[in-house]
């Protein structure tokens, strides 16, 4: 039912309220603050600005009620949006205006009865009716529109605060510490960053990962790119990593790196580089979490990619050009040598094959590369183009360096 206009005898009923508009505002405000905790601990809302909206809301609904033509419903609107912002909840907020329509109605009942005037009651009440549908649904949809720019406005800065944590955009530590206030993370608090490759463009490899965190009590944030869905989790302590890394083993659909335990926001975007690179060491197409927990040397080499896969190809190249399978031996035979510490025994073991068989192959390693397992230079050199070779795999099929 729409409201269509005022009839006489509702239009004398309101006029006869609106006279007493300092006493009706006084009792809805008394209403609403004893009624409703909400309002009456000004959680959200002033009492002044609560009697001060009574006092516009009242006397906007008695002129609708008291005049011709369409009502204004403008003050509903303003309402709603005021109280979006202000954070106040929409069901307390529709239950305030009951009241306030409710006191209205009180107020024809008054001078109805006193007036023996049950037929403009009648019509009051019907009107009332109508008009509440009206204003509490354009209360709601300001409310509701405003909220939702609220939340696409936080949404997006939000956004773009993760983007600069994980690119490294934080040239202030003002903006560092805006960046921890807003994502709710402590700036000097214990981290890892979580690295996931993503199914397909647009899909999250870790769907509800964030929630499912807090539900453990772990605050994180996150963002996802056309290959990645990214993440900085804050750990209550360094030794909290081992259930972050169960739940994402759990949740794993594809390849998942978790950089190395670090202390300070500000060091997010050097980690997403190490999850990054956890991430590669699996194969393409497989299943699994790694944490970088490498070496300091493993860091350095993660630290220049296109450097380091230089370096590999440089130091291992004959041996890289070798036939497949030839080249998988040796290179899995080396990787299990320095593993082992250089015992022939171990990598024997390592490799189930005869330690004879260890000493032919790492002296056909060493002919190949014109280097000595014996000499430190020649180790040290090995070691580090050995471990860029299993960090960026594609080292083994750079083109020659000139």
């Amino acid at each position: 039912m729409r409201y269509t206009g005022a009839e006489p005898a509702v239009a004398r009923l309101a006029a006869a309220a609106r006279a007493r508009l300092p006493e009706l505002t006084r009792d809805t405000f008394a209403r609403i603050v004893a009624e409703m905790p909400v309002y009456g601990q000004a959680r959200f809302v002033s009492h002044e600005d609560l009697r001060a909206s009574c006092a516009a809301n009242l006397e906007f609904l008695l002129r609708a009620l008291g005049e011709p033509g369409t009502p204004d419903l403008s003050q509903a609107a303003a309402t709603g949006r005021e109280r979006a912002h202000q954070g106040a909840p929409l069901p307390e907020l529709l239950r305030a205006f009951r009241i306030g329509f409710t006191e209205v109605w009180q107020r024809f009942v008054d001078v109805a009865v006193s007036e023996e005037d049950t037929a403009g009651l009648a019509a009051a009440t019907r009107a009332l009716w109508a008009l509440i549908d009206e204003y509490t649904e354009t209360l709601t949809e300001a409310y509701r529109e405003t909220l939702a720019e609220i939340t696409r406005t936080r949404h997006e800065r939000r956004l773009a605060l993760v983007e600069a944590l994980f690119t490294g955009g934080t040239a202030t530590d003002g903006t560092l510490w805006d960046i921890a206030r807003m994502l709710d993370l402590s700036l000097d608090g214990t981290y890892v960053v979580v690295a996931a490759e993503t199914p397909g463009l647009g899909e999250e490899p870790l769907p509800g990962i964030e929630n499912l965190l807090r539900e453990r009590c772990y605050a994180s944030a996150w963002r996802l790119t056309p290959d990645l869905q990214v993440g900085v989790v804050s750990l209550r302590a360094a030794d909290g990593v081992e259930k972050v890394l169960v739940l994402l083993e759990e949740m794993a659909t594809g390849r998942v790196g978790v950089s190395p335990v670090f202390t300070g926001l500000g060091n997010t975007a050097r980690a997403l580089h190490l999850a990054r690179v956890a991430l590669q060491s699996l194969v393409p197409g497989t299943t699994g979490t790694v944490q970088f927990t490498e070496s300091p040397l493993a860091g350095l080499v993660a630290s220049d990619p296109e450097a380091s896969a230089q370096l590999a190809h440089q130091v291992l190249r004959p041996v890289l050009r070798l036939p497949a399978e030839e080249r998988t031996v040796l290179l899995t035979t080396l990787r299990a040598w320095f593993d082992c510490r250089g015992s022939t025994k171990s990598t024997a073991e390592r490799v189930y094959c005869h330690p004879n068989t260890v000493r032919h192959r790492l002296k056909r390693i060493t002919d190949e590369l014109g280097r000595s397992l014996t000499d430190p230079a020649d180790v040290a050199e090995l070691g580090t183009a050995l471990r860029a070779l299993t960090m960026f795999p594609d080292a083994a099929h750079l083109p020659p360096v000139p």
